[in-house]
């Protein structure tokens, strides 16, 4: 029997304005755990059950006599990615190499916390045996597998008070046996632990285990730093959460669960979040507490929205990686844009505290990230807006989360504070064209015509489809010139003139640099067409070109006809594009299925105007901002992702060295340039007529762990019930057995981002069993944001 979880209304939207609170983290922690109990009962009756069944009971043993050791090792970092890899892409469960067999790691741990006899089956790898948050047994040669044997002192198993060093650990291989230290957290030799950092601050309490031995998260075998420089470094960044951010330190104290150290990228900080793991932060060395303070904010971000689409549905499927994020040099799919739009509320938060309370350089540095993480939210949820097919949850909580940038304060007041915002805008705007130029492919045939329009003197009409390409391949920034250019703006009173711009672009046609500077400047100098050189770069740049190479030869001794000047171009295209989308651009000529293709088909083209953005809606008025320059993330691929690596120059995490922080608002004088989201929608299933959708829902899901017995016989117990046995076929909200709808399957990758749905079942206030989530990714996505 299931209870429902219910999502009440003031809880959804504390989530959507950017935090939410403890109890709303300690929701989403419990919902994860019971959708890790479905995925492990959905594992125990697939191809690999009969690998998993002997793990599976030790966790069920363990749960009877001691239920915080079996919950703390199915709310761990390890367990959701161990499902994900089991049910997604098990390589060889008919070969006796199942996936499935790793679950036996994380029954010892529960069996070692709960000072409960054991002995189980755990496969080697390379001569490594992983106990993923105990550690890692190394030299053991080419052995398939060790026997592990957990030895409890009589009377210890399940006591209170009882720990992991209460417990004598053996493994038996072929070759001989090792007894780990009776202290597994000190090394050994062959040991290598996991070392737990801890942390305390005015009552608030950390622990973190740096989980170097999980086989599915790509972690370092030894950090680039020591445990103790870890322990420091976590020491001084939780002083800094707690007295600066005390609500969003309250939340990680509830929902952190780990760190899995990173291989350093060439520069910055590389940060990840699988969103199988909640809790868990992938980060490298981040070499000063500032840095990791905003790497906990940001990932944790992550996690929150990935479990919460667990239980409501925010836009609908389909749709590939077609859309533009400014903080990512790579076309974004639904779920990944809005991962990173929620993701950089903790940037937000983060600069406007060290905005006002640092000073000089250190002061300006922070306004600066604070500007341009302004910048690039608003300009994501003015994406989002346009192209993301959202539920009607989906619009009221892009509502709350606009109103939660709207209502920050902005970077500076008078001169500086419109001087600072101008150079956000040159950036972004620059940033936005070279994207445009890289992944947005012009029509070949509507650009012909347009090149006959207006060699004939005619209005250009309806303007042709684009065509973003998805991401193939490593990806990798803008490049240092665009960098170094970017770098530039921040001492910039102006940019360069418009007229010298498009010079320089009419010499080197063919020169990305050059249009991301004249896109600056005209949207500077509020040129004509301003909006199409930033948003249909890759057209006015085709157009020309084909202008240039048709043009008639002179005749002999007259000067060459002056080639077609881009400024006049975009003026063209913009004062006479009739009948398109907001985007302008046509129908697709190519499509790929009109239902899924028909968001990616309509590009953001910010314009001055009404201020309000939605479908066919004008953009939001005022200076769009788009995105910046080097970011020093890169975002690691978690095994079998299709997610590419991205190159430090710009990527989905924080990194107080680069372009990671918001947008300014506009000088006085122009309009307000943050989004007013479109009204709700009404069509599939979200709530019609008038009234706001409710979040108050209730969502078939077992809560936590009472026993994995009753999971393996098919039957999760509700609100305080969980594994124990029972009889098939029961249900309240979810049930188990012939005719019931199968747990979601998984997704793939760490980036909190890339899921393909929505998450999970539209959100009506009746109640929405979990069963029903089919379209759900299993549990965040990037990359990376």
């Amino acid at each position: 029997m299931i209870g429902p979880y219910v999502l009440p209304d003031d809880v959804f939207d504390a989530l959507a304005a950017g935090a939410g609170g403890r109890p709303a983290v300690l929701l989403l922690l419990r919902a994860r755990r019971s959708r890790n109990l479905l995925l492990l009962r959905r594992a125990l009756d697939g191809p690999c059950g009969r690998a998993v069944e002997p793990a599976a009971d030790l966790l069920a043993g363990v749960e009877r006599v001691d239920p915080e050791a079996a919950r703390s090792v199915i709310d761990g970092p390890a367990f959701g990615t161990w499902a994900a890899r089991t049910l997604g892409d098990c390589p060889a469960h008919h070969r006796g190499g199942c996936a499935g067999r790793d679950l036996a790691a994380l029954a010892v741990l529960a069996a070692v916390r709960a000072a409960r006899p054991a002995r189980v089956t755990v496969p080697v790898r390379e001569g490594r045996l992983r106990l993923p948050g105990l550690g890692t047994v190394t030299g053991l040669g080419e052995v398939p597998e060790a026997l592990v044997v957990v030895e409890a002192p009589a009377g210890a198993e399940g006591a209170p008070g009882t720990s992991a060093g209460s417990c004598r650990v053996r493994v038996l291989t072929a070759a001989g046996e090792r007894v780990l230290p009776r202290d597994p957290s000190r090394p050994g030799h062959g040991w290598q632990p996991v070392a737990v950092l801890g942390a305390r601050h005015q009552g608030l309490t950390l622990r973190l285990p740096l989980e170097t031995a999980t086989p599915e998260l790509p972690a370092l075998e030894t950090a680039s730093a020591g445990p103790a420089a870890w322990q420091d470094l976590l020491r001084q960044a939780w002083e800094l959460l707690v007295d600066n951010h005390p609500r969003r330190a309250e939340e990680l104290a509830a929902g952190l669960n780990g760190i899995v150290p990173l291989p350093a990228p060439a520069r910055g900080v590389a940060s990840a979040t699988s969103r199988h793991a909640f809790g868990t932060v992938l980060t490298s060395w981040p070499a000063d507490p500032e840095r990791l303070a905003l790497t906990l904010l940001h990932e944790f971000q992550h996690s929150k929205l990935s479990a919460l689409t667990d239980l409501v549905t925010l836009y609908e499927s389909g749709g590939g990686p077609r859309l533009y994020a400014p903080w990512r040099p790579d076309p974004r799919p639904p779920g990944g844009l809005l991962q990173g739009i929620y993701a950089h509320l903790g940037d937000l938060a983060f600069w406007q505290e060290r905005s006002g309370s640092r000073h000089g350089p250190a002061q300006a540095d922070a306004a600066w990230r604070l500007a341009q993480t302004r910048a690039h939210v608003e300009r994501g949820l003015t994406e989002a807006a346009s192209h993301v097919r959202l539920t009607a949850l989906g619009t009221r909580f892009l509502e709350r989360l606009a109103r939660t940038v709207r209502d920050g304060t902005g970077a500076g007041g008078g001169s500086g504070g419109e001087r600072l915002a101008r150079a956000v805008a040159r950036v972004q705007a620059g940033d936005e064209a070279v994207w445009r130029l890289r992944w947005a492919a012009a029509d070949d045939t509507g650009t012909e015509r347009l090149a006959a329009l207006w060699r004939a003197g005619r209005p250009a009409g309806p303007l042709p489809a684009e065509d973003v390409r998805a991401a193939t391949g490593a990806v990798v920034g803008p490049g240092p010139e665009f960098g170094r250019w970017a770098a530039r703006q921040r001492g910039a009173e102006r940019a360069r003139p418009a007229r010298e711009a498009a010079d320089a672009v009419l010499a080197e046609p063919h020169r990305a640099q050059g249009w991301a500077e004249l896109a600056a400047a005209a949207g500077e100098e509020d040129r004509p067409g301003a909006d199409v050189l930033r948003a249909r770069t890759e057209l006015v740049r085709d157009l020309c070109v084909r202008l240039t190479a048709r043009q008639p030869a002179p005749p002999p001794g007259a000067a060459p006809p002056r080639p077609p000047d881009p400024l006049a171009l975009a003026a063209w295209l913009a004062d006479t594009a009739v009948g398109t989308d907001r985007s302008g651009v046509g129908p697709a000529a190519d499509e790929e299925g009109a239902a899924d293709r028909a968001p990616q088909a309509r590009r953001a083209r910010p314009t001055r105007g009404s201020g309000r953005v939605g479908r066919g809606q004008p953009a939001e008025a005022g200076r769009a901002p788009g995105p910046a320059s080097g970011d020093g993330l890169a975002v690691p691929v978690e095994s079998g992702s299709g997610e590419a690596p991205v190159d430090p120059a710009r990527s989905p995490g924080p990194d107080p060295a680069a372009d990671e922080a918001p947008g300014a608002p506009a000088p006085p004088g122009q309009a307000d340039p943050r989004p007013v989201l479109p009204p709700a929608r009404t069509e599939h299933g979200a709530h019609r007529g008038a009234g706001r959708p409710s979040a108050d829902v209730q969502v078939g899901a077992p809560a936590p762990v009472e026993g994995v017995r009753r999971v393996q016989q098919g039957v999760v117990q509700g609100a305080q019930g969980g594994l124990g046995p029972a009889g098939r076929g029961q249900r309240s909200g979810v049930a188990e057995g012939p005719g019931a709808p199968a747990p979601p399957g998984p997704g793939r990758g760490p980036d909190a981002g890339d899921e393909p749905g929505g998450g999970g079942a539209p959100g009506q206030k009746t109640g929405v069993s979990m069963s029903q989530n089919a379209r759900s990714p299993l549990a965040k996505t990037s990359a990376t944001g």
